[in-house]
């Protein structure tokens, strides 16, 4: 006789969910907006590992019940699957059905003003603290592996800088975050260039009504390791422009002293309003080695 074993068929359809969600996730390109993009090829295969494991799953389902288990004498039929209490077993399946839920049920949305502001002050609050900030990762260690998109030869990665000589600078995407620390780092070197910079407004307490920042999201790993980073603008049309705004700006780079410490901006000459990119996170990856 066919026994069915009903806590293995829900261990079944947890996997079955489980592949189904990151399937769906890679399928629809959302997965870029929880992790790092160098992390794409291992979600994948562990995507292939949960399939295979539904598989293997599925033939445990059902057995022919044969009265007899192995360690046991002969003669027993208890079901030896689950012997811990329906307390523990409850707590151990709400703990593997909550990411579930929140996943199928909660839309998927990006990082905006609200989370930046839950993470902290971009702009110094004065001079001392903006050490602080510096000494805590607030900017990129030289040491640190160069932050591109894409991987990239030592040769490739000079020629993408020599970016920052051109009449204008573009910051794009796959060269967002070095040129952002370049700026940052030497700015008296870029006063006067012109630049053009996508992003999202940000708008800290203390701001004049003119002023904004064109803000960014830059992820490490994953979305719980993002912080923002951008570049204080000014213009006349700033009050205009809301936070969360995705706007395309065209301006000239100056220098200002914000509460005692010199920082770069942008006096903004063009601002327009576009739409949120379908990836709109800065990501730093290696460099080629080999």
């Amino acid at each position: 006789m066919v026994r069915f074993h009903f806590y293995q068929f829900l261990k079944l359809i947890l996997l079955a969910a489980f592949a189904f969600f990151l399937v769906k996730l890679h399928y629809t390109g959302e997965i870029l907006k929880l992790i790092n993009p160098k992390y794409v090829l291992m979600s994948q295969v562990a995507s292939g590992v949960i399939l295979l494991l539904f598989f293997v799953q599925l033939g445990r389902v059902w057995d022919e019940n044969t009265d007899e288990h192995a360690f046991c004498t002969p003669g027993c039929t208890v079901d030896h699957d689950h012997k811990q209490s329906y307390l523990k077993r409850c707590v151990s399946y709400l703990v593997l059905l909550f990411p579930l839920f929140t996943g199928f049920g909660l839309n998927l949305t990006s990082l905006d003003a609200t989370i930046a502001k839950n993470k902290g002050s971009l702009l110094p609050r004065g001079e001392s603290s903006y050490q602080v900030d510096q000494s805590s990762n607030s900017t990129f260690d030289e040491n640190e592996p160069i932050p591109n998109n894409n991987y990239l030869t030592d040769e490739e990665y000079e020629q993408k800088m020599d970016g920052l000589n051109d009449n204008v600078i573009q910051m794009n995407e796959d060269i967002y975050a070095s040129y952002y620390q370049e700026i940052q780092t030497n700015h008296s070197k870029y006063v006067g260039k012109t630049i053009q910079i996508k992003g999202f407004v940000y708008k800290e307490e203390g701001l004049d009504s003119n002023q904004l920042v064109v803000a960014r999201f830059l992820i490490t790993h994953c979305v719980a390791d993002a912080r923002v980073i951008g570049l204080l603008s000014e213009s006349n049309q700033a009050s205009n422009f809301s936070e969360n705004t995705w706007v395309e700006v065209t301006g000239v780079i100056g220098v200002e002293d914000y509460n005692g410490v010199e920082l770069p901006f942008i006096q903004i000459k063009e601002i327009t309003q576009i739409s949120e990119p379908t990836n709109p996170y800065i990501f730093p990856i290696l460099t080629k080695i080999l």
